[in-house]
């Protein structure tokens, strides 16, 4: 059976992927057709149902979750790995920053853009960028504020930028509970039985990635886009880890707070599916 699946080259999800769509780990059967998107593509391709097994932004989610089912591995879920807010020049205070600022987001159904409008419903004056386009965005004055997510949490200072905020520490701050960023969805038109395959394979390829950490080093990095390997391995680092293997019910958890606080806060619409797969 051949499944359409699409993930970022980001190294996090190429580290995760890696044993299952090189067979390193008995699939079971399934073969995949393989599209790598940055998330916010892979936000829309969820939105026209384009891809039978995906990663998403969990804000993303609630737009489509009638149409897919979270799987319990492959999350990225975790403290200290949330979106940060960078600026040109230092800033002192934030909180009187943001009304009248344009701010670069990396995609509007990101969790980046949900926490920012959780912290800052004032603000509307927002642009949207490929997210490893920011920080050059921020430094050429196009944008007073960036939202920045993934590896440019590493690169950011390198550039002479300054962080305003943290928004996981803001999440964690007001909740307690990890940040949940993106996670893998499946079709729920897909029988029960491919759902709970896919599942098992997916874990059985992110055993197998911290088993052997190594394995998929130049597949990985012929996806980091020049990225230095610290880099790279950093970033798995942060946003792979027992979330990534199973959710459980501390994951379930944090994703069901979010999206509680989302619906509260108006930012998605109520969701009436249930979120996990059983």
């Amino acid at each position: 059976m051949k499944l359409k699946l699409g993930f970022s080259p980001c190294p996090n999800d190429t580290f995760i992927f890696d044993a299952l769509i090189h067979h390193k780990i008995d699939t079971e059967g399934l073969d995949f057709e393989i599209f790598y998107d940055d998330v916010e593509t892979l936000n829309q391709k969820a939105f026209r149902q384009d891809l039978d097994i995906t990663k998403l932004s969990f804000h993303a989610y609630a737009y489509c979750v009638q149409n897919y089912v979270l799987l319990n591995s492959g999350s990225a879920l975790g403290y200290g790995v949330g979106p940060l807010v960078i600026s040109k020049y230092p800033v002192t205070d934030p909180k009187t920053v943001y009304t009248d600022k344009t701010v670069a987001i990396p995609g509007k159904f990101t969790t980046a853009n949900f926490l920012f409008s959780l912290a800052f419903p004032e603000v509307k004056n927002k642009v949207e960028y490929l997210f490893s386009d920011i920080e050059d965005a921020v430094l050429s004055g196009k944008v007073d504020l960036g939202l920045i997510i993934h590896e440019n949490r590493f690169t950011y200072e390198q550039k002479g930028l300054h962080k305003v905020i943290d928004l996981g520490a803001f999440w964690e701050e007001k909740t307690g509970c990890a940040i949940p960023l993106g996670g893998i969805v499946a079709k729920r038109s897909l029988d029960q039985d491919t759902k709970h395959k896919i599942n098992r394979v997916l874990r059985k390829s992110v055993e197998y990635a911290f088993a052997n950490p190594k394995s998929g080093i130049e597949f990985i990095r012929s996806h980091a886009q020049a990225m230095e390997d610290e880099v790279m391995y950093k970033h798995i680092e942060l946003y792979v880890n027992k979330y990534s293997v199973d959710l459980g019910a501390e994951g379930r958890s944090a994703i069901e707070l979010l999206f509680s606080k989302a619906v509260s806060a108006g930012v998605i619409p109520e969701v009436k599916e249930h979120l996990f797969l059983i």
